[in-house]
């Protein structure tokens, strides 16, 4: 237990505050535990550092790729269809959302390899195995919204293989794809940005022995898009202030997946209408807030539906541990403050007018980026992180706990230590992000 909060004062950071933030979604539910390709893990949406009229989204998946995880790797699954969305008028219904699909090809199929040599281009003849997408935009419903293709058919970097196989994968790996409208789109593997103690799930083993980063030497793969602001905004212009009704935007990602499967001997083909079997807005939801009776459930449902999981916001069962553990009093239930926070934004900060609760990122687009952010977010009085919005160097951990333990200007009786200085030890990520798109690091490679 440590790190002390610096004092908070304007209205809007205090209600911020109050978010009951989350960490990530790895292996978060029964289903998606088996099915690594289609799992979500983090969702990112921010202003972006060096753009600032742009806004920045990504959404990874597949989680704790160990960089030597050959011969296959890590791909893309051409038979799930990923997605961003957003909500840009506050009804928990998608207005435009971002679709990934991904082919693959092999060249010689006669070997095991995946490069026959070193790989210094995305199109070298060396790559055997090699990865595609396309990527659309869909206004209205994702389903039977109108579809535009944004692109032809783009490659995807190969993964860090390793210093003979991959040889200054920086540039090899940059596969940042510049297409029309000011549109900047990445997909390929980065390094797991996310650092936590995953002794949280040790019955909330904090403070036990020395903090480790879980995830450091880890990769994810990462899908990745840079657009303009007035591209998301309801009004189709810029956002002008913070109280600009067209500001505010709702952002989660889902994946999903052909009804039914048909093996055979040495292959399988996907057939049916798709069903989502992945979803994930605020980090951790579904993780340590959803029971086990509904994780599976709560993946495959609309924000619309999200009622259906009240309980667990009003009654969170993360101050309850807190207490059993560490004899750490939170505020008591119902946490409606939560449930406003959660589920619908902070009025005069990051809700929508009219807004229907439901559970998604929410940001405000007009809040300026940080010149020095603080990785406490709004908790550390830095209006441009989490939860307005993430950052991909937010400490949502450290948020989670002190915001569930009450530690907020919004119940002074509890905004004391050690509610206040609820941590995990682990407090940056084990290498430094970039400071241009796609802002996650370069993956770590195999064979060290």
């Amino acid at each position: 237990m440590r790190k002390q909060i610096i004092g908070l004062s304007a209205i809007f950071i205090v209600a911020l505050a109050m978010m009951p933030g989350q960490a990530s979604s790895h292996r978060e539910a029964p289903l998606t535990a088996m099915d690594p390709t289609a799992d979500n893990t983090d969702v990112y949406a921010f202003t972006s550092p060096d753009a600032p009229t742009t806004v920045t989204l990504i959404s990874n998946f597949i989680p704790f790729q160990n960089p030597d995880g050959g011969p296959n790797f890590y791909p893309f699954d051409p038979n799930v269809v990923y997605a961003i969305h957003i909500d840009n008028n506050g009804d928990a219904v998608e207005d435009i959302t971002y679709e990934w699909r991904f082919t693959t090809e092999v060249r010689n199929p006669a070997t095991f390899l995946y490069n026959t040599g070193a790989v210094t281009t995305l199109d070298d003849p060396d790559l055997n195995v090699r990865q595609f997408y396309r990527l659309t935009r869909i206004d209205g419903p994702r389903r039977t919204g109108t579809v535009r293709e944004l692109s032809g058919r783009l490659p995807v970097p190969p993964p860090n293989i390793g210093p003979r196989s991959t040889p200054g994968y920086g540039a090899l790996g940059g596969g940042i794809q510049q297409l029309a409208g000011d549109i900047r789109v990445f997909a390929g593997q980065r390094d797991e940005g996310f650092y936590v103690d995953l002794a949280i799930f040790d019955l909330l083993g904090l403070g036990v022995g020395q903090a480790e980063g879980s995830t450091d030497g880890f990769n994810v793969s990462s899908l990745a898009i840079q657009v303009p602001k007035s591209a998301l905004a309801r009004s189709g212009a810029m956002p002008t202030s913070t109280t600009d009704p067209n500001a505010i935007i709702g952002v989660w990602s889902t994946a999903s997946r052909f009804t039914t499967r048909t093996l055979s001997a040495g292959a399988q083909t996907h057939t049916g209408a798709l069903v989502q079997v992945s979803r994930l807005g605020n980090p951790l939801v579904n993780e340590a807030v959803i029971d086990l009776a509904r994780k599976d459930v709560f993946n495959a449902i609309e924000p619309t539906s999200d009622a259906a999981a009240l309980d667990r916001v009003t009654d969170p069962e993360v101050p309850k541990l807190l207490k059993l553990i560490f004899n750490v009093d939170s505020p008591p239930a119902p946490r409606n403050d939560l449930v406003t926070i959660f589920l619908t934004g902070i009025p005069g900060a990051n809700m929508p007018a009219g807004v229907r609760a439901s559970e998604m990122l929410r940001l405000n687009m007009a809040v300026p980026p940080t010149a020095s952010p603080n990785r406490l977010g709004v908790l550390g009085g830095d209006l441009g992180g989490f939860p307005n919005g993430r950052r991909v160097g937010d400490d949502v951990l450290d948020i989670v706990l002190q915001a569930a333990a009450g530690a907020t200007p919004l119940t002074p009786a509890f905004n004391r230590s050690p509610n206040n200085t609820l941590g995990d030890g682990v407090d940056r990520n084990d290498l430094p992000y970039l400071t241009t798109f796609p802002y996650l690091a370069i993956p770590h490679a195999g064979n060290r």
